[in-house]
């Protein structure tokens, strides 16, 4: 079993929207019993809080649910837990730095370019494409 996590700052916008994603596609491809997806933030600021409206919204889009989820922190379980962490921007790279043991083998950006971060852009439909994009790339490797 592959197991995926992915990390942005708040858990809340494009980690579980990436998330949410692959186990959308993964489900389609009938792959869903060969992985373990989740998400987790960097930070502290948003744990308990579900997915934040418009990105909720922009994966409804898409007919994808995001029912339930609740941010989280990254954890030195999940360090030891996951086979990959992939990381949204630069950012939560550092914040990463300072929670993780260096790992660039597991612990990686999703895009060789930061993904849009629509807290900041407000443009949720850039940062789906952004994540269908890294993880069409995951799922190219699993075909």
């Amino acid at each position: 079993m592959e197991k995926i996590l992915f990390v942005c700052h708040g858990n809340i916008c494009r980690s579980p929207m990436g998330e949410y994603i692959l186990k959308d596609m993964v489900r389609k491809a009938g792959l869903a019993d060969r992985f373990e997806i989740a998400s987790a933030a960097v930070s502290r600021e948003e744990i308990g809080n579900p997915v934040y409206p418009p990105a909720r919204r922009e994966l409804a889009k898409h007919g994808i649910s995001c029912d339930g989820h609740a941010a989280r922190q990254v954890t030195m379980a999940d360090y030891h837990r996951f086979d990959r962490i992939y990381y949204m921007d630069r950012s939560n790279a550092r914040y990463l730095a300072r929670l993780l043991p260096p790992d660039p083998d597991k612990i990686r950006p999703l895009l060789p370019r930061d993904v849009a971060d629509p807290w900041y852009t407000g443009d949720f439909t850039q940062t789906y494409r952004d994540i269908v994009e890294g993880c069409q790339k995951i799922m190219e490797e699993f075909a």
